[in-house]
């Protein structure tokens, strides 16, 4: 495949325990340099992700709270590309003691077990949304957006087709927008189930497995890794 983007997540994927380290800031730079685009696709809320990350303005787009939200570095614009998030579903689970409890623009976010909470919750106020999981972490969006349908909408602004894009994860909420690219691959400390369903599989986790990838896309002239 002719590789000019890559995709990636960023917890447990560029980054470990929240901060993307400066050796792997330097290969996103390199890859940078080559004229290709990069894509972050993140389950994170935008203010808490930049008050993490500093270096945005080295993605294109970034895709956050689980493709619920488009955000363009470069014009500091961002998109809902959801409904609003339920204030009414937000108090119900703050009355119950929920804790973490977050609310984006169109995400509300907890942790393990309060799926269930969310899940009764939801019902009892008659909305249509689903709960999304990501290693411990609860997301509530509204009913069929996810990582994928984020960066379908990321890769129309930018014109670039899925074919020509590698997207690399680790968790339950990258099997979505992994399938959608011309070519998937799992960092090596990626779930079992995500690890057997992607094109390729690093050998090293995190950063490191995410710097392995970016080293054989850029030293490969004729970009022919494996995808669909």
């Amino acid at each position: 495949m002719y590789v000019l983007a890559l995709a990636t997540d960023y917890d447990g994927t560029l980054a470990e325990d929240c901060v993307v380290s400066p050796s792997t800031i330097e290969v996103l730079e390199r890859f940078k340099e080559t004229g290709r685009r990069l894509i972050m696709v993140t389950g994170r809320e935008l203010p808490e992700l930049i008050g993490i990350f500093p270096k945005t303005e080295l993605f294109d787009r970034i895709v956050a709270e689980n493709g619920a939200l488009l955000y363009d570095p470069a014009t500091r614009t961002e998109t809902p590309l959801a409904a609003s998030a339920s204030p009414e579903l937000f108090d119900a689970l703050k009355a119950r003691g929920v804790i973490p409890l977050s609310m984006g623009r169109c995400i509300i976010a907890t942790r393990e077990p309060y799926q269930i909470a969310a899940f009764k919750e939801i019902r009892r106020l008659g909305l249509e949304l689903e709960i999304i999981f990501n290693k411990g972490a609860v997301m509530v969006l509204p009913t069929g957006v996810n990582k994928a349908t984020g960066l379908g909408v990321a890769l129309d602004e930018l014109r670039l087709s899925p074919h020509n894009v590698i997207g690399v994860g680790d968790a339950e909420n990258d099997h979505a927008f992994l399938s959608f690219c011309g070519c998937s691959v799992s960092v090596a400390n990626a779930l079992p189930a995500l690890r057997d369903r992607t094109h390729l599989v690093m050998l090293h986790p995190r950063g490191r497995g995410v710097t392995e990838l970016i080293d054989l896309i850029v030293s490969d002239g004729r970009h022919s890794l494996t995808g669909h």
